[in-house]
């Protein structure tokens, strides 16, 4: 037997990994990945177990904007409205409020000034927004141990037809979020309890699970319960995978809707479900060939579908969105998603890239403020695209290499100095 058990931990590991991946990603990156660990957990079985891999760790060396990789090339006063957004958050909390975890980024008292001189920056072209950002912030760049090099990928804001009222084509509901919905946690439910589950109700008396998503699709909706109705199921299942978007309405007007809570079953990647059955290519899988798939095979795609039993509930949002974990709204091509386990939210980095699928560079002024569940690490981004099919077209073949550089305030550098 040897590693055989070490092995199913592994892939049981992997696959509750996979399961989580949110967007576009994991219809190309979990098989890759997966294919892999596959790969090497077989090679496990011939040879001696390697050592345990170090535990992540973010290193931050400090450098000169002339390191900086196309320093004078971006229009790094288009990413000023988002760091903007970052300030009015910074400025709401109180001075002692640290930014980040161990207070990487210092406190809220060291963003006041370099918030106050952004004002001025904001009215100025590119020139001027390069001279506040070395005025107020010195670049670090961002390791894992040294290791500067990870993966960026991209994600987006669906956009799908809807009406506030059901008829014609719109026959496909979001639903509020239920009064009823109760969240729980596996480990603390009695024996019986599904493992993954994490959201309960109350039948007569007693918690059970929430149903799955065919079993909420096989409901009646009621129509106080139902946010919108959608034209293409395909779109609707889409949006429950991206969580947020935006619904145009029949008389052309938009409407953004976001995540108001979920069922608490685990998602299920059918993306790898297509490719482990042969339907789709490891080579063909991309979000748009899933998508078509699903729309030329109506009865297996629904099928296939409900096999994801995690069902998303949605709530519209008002003012400008979507809406990051930083609480703020993201800016298209200017918003990154980091792993705040390292990273703050809020703070302007410096990416050094590609442009998706190619070799082409993608340097450019970015501001961490959202995160995802297959964001992890100290060297890890995922790049916002925007919203619409331009947007899925550019973060469904993201999958580049790159690095980036902190921003810090001259404050918060200034200590590092004197500490290091």
């Amino acid at each position: 037997m040897g590693p055989l058990p070490d092995l199913r931990a592994r892939l049981t590991s992997l696959q509750r990994s996979l399961n989580r991946l949110p967007k576009p990603l994991w219809l190309g990156l979990g098989v890759a990945v997966l294919l892999g660990v596959v790969v090497a957990a077989c090679e496990m079985t011939r040879k001696p177990p390697l050592e345990e891999a170090a535990e992540p760790q973010l290193l931050l060396t400090p450098v000169a904007y002339s390191d900086l990789p196309g320093w004078r090339e971006d229009d790094t006063a288009a990413a000023l409205p988002a760091l903007r957004r970052s300030c009015e958050r910074f400025q709401r909390l109180p001075d002692d409020r640290e930014i980040g975890p161990d207070g990487l980024a210092g406190t809220a008292a060291d963003w006041r000034a370099p918030c106050r001189a952004l004002g001025g920056a904001l009215s100025g072209n590119d020139t001027a927004a390069r001279a506040y950002l070395e005025t107020w912030f010195r670049p670090f760049l961002a390791s894992d141990r040294g290791e500067e090099t990870g993966l960026f990928t991209g994600y987006y804001e669906t956009e799908l037809r809807g009406s506030l009222t059901r008829g014609g084509p719109y026959q496909t509901p979001l639903l509020r979020a239920p009064d009823d919905l109760i969240k729980v946690d596996p480990a603390e439910m009695e024996d019986g309890w599904p493992e993954k589950v994490t959201a309960a109700r109350r039948e007569g008396g007693a918690l059970a699970p929430y149903p799955t998503r065919g079993e909420i699709e096989d409901a009646p909706a009621a129509p106080e319960d139902v946010l919108l109705w959608i034209d293409d199921p395909v779109d609707a299942f889409f949006l429950h995978v991206q969580g947020s978007g935006r619904v145009i309405l029949p008389d052309g007007s938009a409407q953004r809707v976001g995540f108001a809570g979920a069922n608490g079953h685990p998602f299920y990647a059918i993306g790898r479900a297509l490719i482990d059955e042969g339907v789709l290519t490891r080579e063909d899988v991309s979000a748009q060939a899933v998508r078509d798939w699903l729309r030329a095979h109506p009865a297996e795609g629904r099928a296939l579908m409900r096999r994801n039993d995690r069902y998303i509930f949605f709530r519209f949002i008002e003012g400008a969105g979507p809406i990051g974990a930083a609480g703020v709204p993201l800016t298209a091509g200017r918003s990154l998603a980091v792993d705040p386990a390292f990273l703050p939210y809020g703070p302007p980095l410096w990416l050094d890239t590609t442009w998706p699928g190619t070799d082409d560079p993608l340097r450019r002024l970015m501001v961490a403020q959202d995160t995802g569940s297959a964001i992890t690490g100290p060297v890890r981004g995922d790049f916002f695209w925007g919203s619409g099919e331009p947007a899925l077209e550019q973060a469904g073949r993201m999958k580049q290499r790159g690095r980036y550089y902190l921003l810090l305030p001259e404050s918060v550098a200034a200590r590092r100095a004197t500490t290091s």
